[in-house]
């Protein structure tokens, strides 16, 4: 599976300074957490802030790790160290959040530290199934300078059920706009 094209800004096609179409490109937002180098696309994300506390979501699935309140809509957070494998950790006063969205609702993650967003030509995307088969959050992966980065599947990320039970949560929570 490659990375789903949502709109131009995504991907884009540069053209070459002899006039002809160059090959495609895909922006990413790279960010680390314990170690593991990860991206989203760009044209998923809205912004970066610093971390707050996230509020326990009651009865969210698993893969969210709570809820914040951005600009009064209640926005979930994934738990990428869950999903991922990775220890559990509270949230550190040095961490960032990634504001974003998937095709359903707005959505936040939280990282240790963004590096910044890198343009990379669409044939240099490796299929995830290449590298590291099963990992349906993942919608493929590049090499960047000294290592491989992960790129990250928002719409992937929660099972058709942990939506649905999200979407009651968040209802119940009495969060308003998209679900």
């Amino acid at each position: 599976m490659m990375l789903r094209r949502r709109d131009p800004s995504q991907s884009s096609t540069r053209q070459a300074a002899s006039g002809a179409p160059a090959e495609e490109t895909v922006r990413l937002v790279v960010f680390s957490l314990d170690g593991l180098r990860l991206a989203v696309p760009l044209a998923s994300v809205s912004r970066v802030v610093r971390a707050v506390a996230v509020t326990p979501l009651p009865h969210g699935p698993d893969a969210i790790l709570g809820a914040v309140d951005v600009a009064g809509t209640l926005v979930p957070v994934h738990d990428l160290r869950r999903r991922f494998g990775l220890p559990a950790r509270p949230v550190a006063p040095e961490a960032q959040m990634i504001l974003g969205h998937t095709t359903t609702r707005p959505m936040a993650l939280v990282v240790e530290r963004v590096e910044g967003v890198v343009e990379r030509p669409a044939r240099e995307l490796v299929p995830p199934d290449q590298v590291a088969p099963g990992m349906r959050y993942v919608a493929g992966v590049v090499r960047l300078g000294e290592g491989i980065v992960f790129i990250h599947d928002l719409d992937a990320f929660l099972a058709p059920d942990e939506e649905s039970t999200l979407a009651s949560a968040l209802q119940a929570a009495g969060a308003v706009g998209p679900s």
